[in-house]
């Protein structure tokens, strides 16, 4: 499936629109996490074990998406964006949309 944060695919011609298409996930810290970001949170760095859980959540929102856009008969999405939002304490949701489209 060809994904695209612009509103075309270049090269290719839209011939069908489906509207939008969204996936979403929402994932809560692990405990170990928590335990060494307040370690990070002292002496500084990269939070690694969130930077995995941010991907982790980013390519299950995409699969979501689309999988939904498969389902209308699309084979590439156009205008993909990405929204983030604290859901709870300790838990944050991942949300992509976009444009479901045939493209020749």
């Amino acid at each position: 499936m060809m994904m695209t944060n612009i509103e075309t695919v270049p090269g290719k011609t839209i011939s069908s629109c489906f509207g939008v298409v969204s996936g979403s996930t929402v994932r809560t810290k692990h405990a170990g996490r928590d335990i060494m970001a307040g370690l990070k949170n002292i002496f500084g760095g990269e939070l690694r074990g969130y930077t995995e859980l941010l991907g982790e959540s980013r390519d299950e929102a995409i699969r979501r998406m689309q999988q939904q856009a498969s389902q209308l008969g699309a084979n590439a999405i156009v205008n993909v964006r990405f929204s983030t939002s604290s859901v709870a304490a300790g838990a944050a949701e991942i949300y992509v949309y976009g444009t479901a489209v045939v493209v020749e």
